[in-house]
């Protein structure tokens, strides 16, 4: 029997070489991301790549201001993607509310819901700034130091405390009545 907690750190090593993104811009931050693609950072230099599926990734990148609307997807689409999986909250927004900060629906703590795992500051971050939160989370993730979503699945209890708080008990349910009604009649039907 192979005890492939031995190759971790190689797993780690080429994790870290390999990102798929997802970046959820829900605000100004987004606007950042086009010019790291480009040719004059060049992000695609580091192996990484963005993807649209939610399904595929491993970044989560959230680049703004999050509401409590925006927070049932963010939160449906972090649970969506399979582990290992990281989550980079760029812009003062998502950490603090940023100048939303004493708006009555801006999230003020992302971390509250969802594990972060890097954080940039700033209003907005300069591209220079993303790259070294995206360096981090690189190093972060080759040392085995970037474990969000560990923390997510020992402590579900709470971040699942802090969305029903939120939301409701149960807004997963009404979410999936209300975008895929189709599943819930099979679901009755069964």
């Amino acid at each position: 029997m192979v005890d492939w907690r031995l190759f971790e750190p190689l797993f780690n090593y080429a994790r870290k070489k390999s990102l798929w993104i997802v970046s959820f811009c829900t605000g100004c931050g987004g606007i950042e991301m086009p010019p790291l693609m480009t040719s004059r950072y060049d992000l695609e230099r580091f192996g990484m790549m963005p993807d649209p599926s939610p399904r595929q990734y491993d970044l989560f990148l959230i680049t703004g201001y999050v509401t409590p609307k925006t927070l049932k997807r963010i939160i449906i689409t972090y649970e969506m993607a399979p582990d290992p999986k990281y989550v980079l909250a760029h812009g003062s927004c998502p950490l603090n509310g940023g100048i939303y900060w004493d708006a009555y629906n801006a999230i003020k703590h992302l971390d509250k819901y969802i594990p972060v795992d890097v954080v940039i500051a700033g209003c907005m971050p300069r591209p220079e700034a993303v790259m070294d939160g995206i360096q981090k989370i690189m190093e972060m993730i080759e040392n085995g130091t970037a474990d969000g979503w560990k923390r997510y699945k020992e402590n579900y209890e709470w971040y699942k405390k802090n969305q029903d708080e939120l939301f409701g008990e149960g807004w997963r349910e009404r979410e999936a009545r209300r975008w895929i009604p189709w599943l819930m009649d099979k679901k009755k039907e069964e």
